[in-house]
């Protein structure tokens, strides 16, 4: 076990992050009433980890197309401490752009020219989207990369219109030296190993920070797995803007496909072809796709120790509490270091 040290700034919230666990059905419906929406009072709970989401039954309709998706709602809870309301609205703001340039995004519902609400009496902020049904994708064929590529140059291209004045910029201190400084204060990495885990993430943010210098920034999704494309009959659209970033396009491209293999390098190419029919990319940035990866290890180890003390991360997480994790991330950690070393003087005797 390990204790959590407070620290008053951290990327993504602070450690005084109020866990909401009094949030109830009858507070969310009695929330999504307040705002002028009757409920039939059927609320069922919808998996995430870090903020708490419920589909609602409304009494009428919302749209006018008869879809069974419109007599739906689905309201966001944000956890407490974690964004505040003006990086919140910058995430609506960056929606309503996407949804007015007819990307399909799932925009937040304007109720009375708001998208952001307060629960009476309680610090709790709160989001109303419309429903909208849709799959995961399998393996994506060609087709499908190039389906993807292009709206993913469109949702860039809109991102490069405006700047998120409120929003976290990905870099090397916002997502490595700020989180290493939060792990370091933590006691959560056995003592065994933890000195020389903090001295390897030390060592790569160092060694990669030179390769961020002259590289475009812009709103972008942030969190552009594939768990956030979603496709249905009239193709795909993506969800969850909850990560949005300010940050270099090839992060949601490499979100996208992660892999490091020959297949996923030319997926990758497909997938970026189609994207400049919509979009500029600079091709250059691929170079930032094991840098970013690592920084994304170090942030999600970090955000593991922040909410440790969430029931609910124990349950999803149980191995976080071994030695066992850390000694893997800790390999992890050399393993992207030469990753990187070879980005920076590429060694002949690796294949190139």
């Amino acid at each position: 076990m390990f204790t959590l040290c407070v620290m008053n700034e951290y990327v993504w919230g602070n450690q005084e992050t109020q866990y909401f666990y009094e949030l109830n059905p009858i507070m969310v419906l009695e929330a999504i009433e307040a705002v002028g929406l009757a409920t039939t009072g059927r609320c069922l709970p919808l998996n995430s980890m870090e903020n708490r989401v419920y589909e609602i039954e409304l009494n009428q309709p919302l749209g006018k197309n008869d879809s069974p998706s419109d007599s739906y709602v689905v309201a966001k809870f944000y956890r407490p401490g974690r964004w505040s309301e003006s990086q919140i609205l910058d995430e609506h703001q960056f929606l309503l752009d996407l949804n007015s340039n007819e990307i399909p995004v799932i925009a937040p519902l304007v109720i009375n020219g708001k998208t952001l609400f307060k629960i009476k009496d309680h610090d709790l902020l709160y989001t109303i989207f419309p429903k909208q049904g849709g799959r995961n994708p399998d393996e994506l064929d060609e087709e499908q990369l190039e389906q993807i590529g292009r709206l993913l140059g469109r949702i860039h291209s809109v991102g490069k219109s405006k700047v998120s004045d409120h929003r976290i910029t990905i870099s090397p201190h916002s997502f490595g030296t700020q989180n290493i400084s939060f792990l370091d204060k933590s006691n959560a990495i056995p003592s065994l190993i933890n000195n020389q885990y903090l001295d390897m993430a030390h060592e790569i943010v160092e060694l990669m920070t030179p390769l961020f210098e002259n590289i475009d920034y812009h709103r972008i999704h942030g969190d552009c797995h594939a768990g956030n494309i979603l496709h249905k009959d009239s193709g795909f659209f993506f969800v969850d803007f909850d990560d949005m970033l300010n940050g270099p396009a090839v992060q949601d491209v490499w979100l996208i496909i992660p892999g490091v293999d020959h297949r996923s390098k030319q997926d990758r190419l497909i997938l970026l072809e189609a994207y400049e029919t919509m979009c500029d990319f600079n091709y250059q940035s691929l170079k930032l796709i094991e840098p970013l990866r690592t920084l994304r290890f170090i942030h999600f180890s970090a955000w593991l120790t922040k909410r440790w003390e969430d029931p609910s991360f124990k349950i999803a997480f149980p191995h976080f509490a071994s030695d066992d994790y850390w000694n893997i991330g800790l390999r992890d950690l050399i393993d992207q270091k030469m990753l990187i070393e070879d980005i920076i003087n590429p060694s002949p005797y690796r294949g190139h």
